[in-house]
């Protein structure tokens, strides 16, 4: 009976955090804590579907930056209130939860954390975007179980290795999670690192140490060819070779506000970012699926597919040398909704 009551609550949630209300978020929190749902799923059944809701919302362009910040908040407040009233004295090792550096969607790490603290084990909770070398540091003056990490962004992947391995030195065993890593866990398993698809599944791994440090090799044989590197490298240059070719291409941009541009040079970088991260884990279904999400987000604002295909013909020309990322553009074009574009698309 129980479980039916935070789907019941979900509509009266989402009216909360539209409105920005946490007093009414969180009594509708207390409400169901106090007819015998367990704290931990109205975590998992309430808040997080709500979130992601959140960020449909904002891809739609439904909502805007502003109101996404602002339940986020109630989010986070719902999480502080349902873990408080739910008082459990942590009597296992302690966790150490933290986002890959440069990420900044700290709540679902932290539902996580608040899940682990939940089933008795002791959990500091870093936050968002936090520096490799900060938490190796931490690590060394704690005497930490296993570390959390997690990732929303397949982009920050090369980012992630750096961390895991960096966790690694330092010989604490490490969980991931978080679609950064793939709905299946497979960029995970490419770096060699154990991964877990829900909160639920990472306490369970936590309490078997040998499934924990029990991770294949990574495989990662494809960096010799340098391809990633010179990507790299290259990425300033490429965003303003692209910038130029947009300028020339679609007139209109030469007349972009100061902050149509920059939300331009930052939807470049991406695609590049997006690029370099498919290159390191050698997967360019990675890159497809992001150029999907990308067209998606720009046609709810109004910017025409034709833009990202023009883009990707530029990078693909840009990027002849490297077979690799040709194929990944060339592959990408191809997914671009117009039959017109997959005839013509770019040989690798």
């Amino acid at each position: 009976m129980t479980g039916a009551l935070p789907a019941a609550a979900y509509p009266e949630y989402l009216r909360c955090l539209a409105e920005a209300d946490e007093s009414a978020a969180v009594e509708v929190a207390r409400g169901l804590l106090d007819a015998g749902v367990p704290a931990d799923r109205v975590l998992l059944d309430l808040v997080a579907p709500a979130q992601a809701e959140v960020g449909e919302r904002w891809a739609r362009n439904e909502w805007n930056v502003a109101q996404e910040h602002a339940a986020t908040h109630v989010s986070e407040q719902v999480v502080a209130a349902v873990s408080a009233y739910a008082g459990v004295r942590p009597e296992r090792g302690r966790v150490v939860v933290a986002c890959m550096d440069g990420e900044w969607h700290a709540l679902p790490a932290r539902l996580v954390a608040e899940v682990l603290r939940l089933r008795g084990w002791q959990v500091t909770f870093l936050g968002a975007s936090v520096p490799a070398a900060h938490l190796v540091s931490y690590l060394h003056r704690h005497d930490a179980y296993a570390v959390a990490l997690a990732c929303a962004l397949p982009m920050r992947l090369p980012q992630a290795h750096r961390m895991i391995e960096a966790c690694r030195r330092s010989d604490v065993p490490i969980v991931v999670g978080g679609r950064g890593f793939g709905v299946d866990g497979r960029w995970a398993r490419r770096l060699g690192v154990a991964w877990a698809p829900d909160a639920p599944a990472a306490a369970e791994l936590l309490a078997d140490e040998r499934a924990l440090r029990a991770s294949p090799p990574a495989g990662l044989a494809q960096l010799a060819d340098d391809e990633y590197a010179g990507l790299i490298s290259r990425r300033a240059e490429l965003i303003d070779s692209a910038l130029a070719e947009l300028a020339h291409r679609m007139p209109a941009t030469r007349v972009y506000t100061p902050s149509q541009l920059d939300s331009t040079v930052s939807d470049l970088g991406y695609i590049l970012d997006f690029l370099a991260a498919a290159l390191y884990v050698d997967d360019g279904s990675l890159f497809t699926e992001f150029v999907e999400w990308l067209e998606a987000i720009l046609d709810s604002r109004g910017v025409p597919a034709v833009a990202i295909a023009g883009t990707l013909r530029h990078l693909s020309g840009a990027l002849r040398d490297f077979p690799r990322a040709a194929g990944y553009l060339a592959d990408g074009y191809v997914s671009l909704p117009s039959p017109e574009r997959r005839a013509s698309a770019p040989e690798a």
